[in-house]
């Protein structure tokens, strides 16, 4: 069954939400799904390979797009029993599939006309350029963090969604797929290298830059009437 959010608005803390059931038929996956604001869109999380959407990281994030007004949710792409299974971890067709059913999900709980975006982190950001050229609904923007968008294959020129590519400065092999990808995208795009950053943003101040660059690429794209 699909759940719905009942707490406080978009503000709040997402420690102090409601788990909701992402119901993808005949599957359901567990997720934590905050509201956006008046007039704002959501922004659906893909995590990486080894992540889930308790992600320390995606939550720091999460919780300061919230602050914008966007909706954020997170939720694992995979049950758990799925998940044991590393071809799973990094099959990006099934994971982009997942994601793509998981925005018909959004899509039955929210108005029609809230905006949708995609963040991924690592094997995510390749799964939701794939599930951007999957899903019926249109995604408004796309973000990557420390990304491989280069797994996004065959899909990366068919990709609609205005893409930002943010890339720690110290990720040297993932900075050069990441370009490789870049050029392959015809959408509206960008690559934004963090200096001094490795794979996981763990250096200080890094992830407040990701955050910063983040918010800058999805606040105006997912206004409504935007």
């Amino acid at each position: 069954m699909a759940g719905r959010s009942s707490g406080p608005g978009p503000m709040g803390h997402m420690h102090d939400r409601p788990e909701v059931e992402v119901s993808i038929a005949p599957l359901g996956l567990p997720g934590t799904l905050v509201r956006p604001a008046a007039g704002q869109g959501i922004v659906l999380f893909a995590h990486g390979s080894g992540s889930s959407r308790l992600s320390p990281r995606n939550r720091l994030v999460a919780e300061r797009l919230q602050r914008s007004g966007l909706g954020t949710l997170l939720f694992d792409l995979l049950q758990p029993e799925e998940a044991s299974n590393r071809s799973n971890v990094f099959d990006i067709g099934l994971l982009a599939e997942r994601l793509a059913l998981a925005t018909d999900w959004v899509r039955s709980q929210e108005p029609h006309n809230v905006p949708i975006g995609y963040f991924g982190a690592s094997t995510g950001a390749g799964a939701a350029l794939v599930a951007d050229t999957l899903t019926q609904h249109r995604i408004a923007a796309i973000v990557s963090r420390g990304g491989r968008p280069d797994l996004a294959g065959a899909a990366l020129p068919r990709v609609r969604a205005p893409t930002l590519l943010i890339v720690g400065g110290e990720d040297r092999g993932v900075i050069e797929l990441n370009d490789e990808a870049l050029a392959q995208l015809t959408c509206e795009k960008r690559l934004a290298i963090v200096p001094g950053a490795g794979h996981l943003f763990e250096e200080a101040g890094t992830l407040d830059q990701v955050v910063a660059l983040a918010r800058d690429w999805f606040v105006p794209r997912l206004r409504q009437g935007g």
